[in-house]
């Protein structure tokens, strides 16, 4: 399995729980690792995909919830929400990573994790968003962050 792929698994599985749960930022990062092992990059990118995606949530809502018509974020299942959340945290602050591969892999994962209609949701969301990304001011701070340099 592809270190990437495999970590933005744990990383879906790490947000989910902070949804679900009443738990610390780095409590959950913890308690995860405490459980499973993966090599060292695998961890250092989900870890950077959690704390950024956890961090900039209400701003990640806000562009989520600007993009999804007649769906609030209350409404939306908590994979996918989650799933959402770390598309668009990688499409705002990981300029290292292409996009359209942000967009496929958001939307694989949906149909593997999510329900029947999730890959759908998620791509008819991400493409809204995504074209209303690609016309912003280039003077937002849009700069990638080094946890998200191919490990």
């Amino acid at each position: 399995m592809h270190q990437r792929r495999k970590a933005r698994e744990v990383t879906l599985q790490v947000l989910y729980a902070l949804d679900v749960q009443d738990i610390g930022l780095h409590e959950a990062i913890d308690l995860f690792w405490a459980n499973f092992e993966a090599p060292e990059e695998v961890r250092k990118f989900s870890t950077s995909l959690i704390e950024g995606t956890w961090n900039h949530r209400e701003q990640i809502n806000d562009l989520i919830g600007g993009s999804s018509e007649n769906w609030t974020m209350a409404r939306m299942s908590r994979v996918d929400k989650s799933l959402l959340r770390m598309a668009v945290y990688e499409l705002l602050y990981c300029q290292d990573i292409p996009p359209k591969v942000t967009l496929n892999e958001a939307i694989d994962l949906a149909k593997i994790y999510g329900s029947e209609n999730s890959g759908a949701f998620i791509n008819g969301i991400l493409d809204a968003l995504y074209g209303k990304l690609r016309w912003k001011n280039e003077d937002q701070d849009n700069h990638g962050i080094a946890g998200c340099a191919e490990p």
